[in-house]
């Protein structure tokens, strides 16, 4: 099952919370976070450059306070984006430098 985002089913921003639902119906964190990324990778016949952070493949970066395999939910409040290399959203301090100390 692949992480899916364009239902335009309710307002921009909440996809976040779909990582919730689908540990509340049975996945497992790790899971649901792999649904958005290695396995949506899979499905779209992209997984040899994208979908995991390695040499070479394309990938953009988030962070959160806190552990999103004990609580998913922290997946709706995303502390830290880094998008083509550069830093689009940094709340988790005010040296982008020091996030990768």
């Amino acid at each position: 099952m692949a992480y899916g985002t364009d239902s335009g089913v309710y307002p921009h921003g909440w996809n976040g919370k779909q990582f919730h639902t689908l540990v509340t119906w049975g996945m497992m964190p790790l899971q649901a976070i792999q649904s958005a990324t290695i396995t949506a990778a899979d499905l779209l016949g992209w997984s040899t450059w994208i979908g995991q952070l390695a040499p070479g493949f394309y990938a953009d970066l988030i962070a959160v306070k806190g552990d999103p395999l004990t609580d998913v939910t922290l997946l709706e409040h995303v502390d830290f984006v880094m998008k083509s290399g550069k830093i689009c959203k940094n709340k988790l301090t005010a040296d982008p430098v020091k996030v990768f100390d």
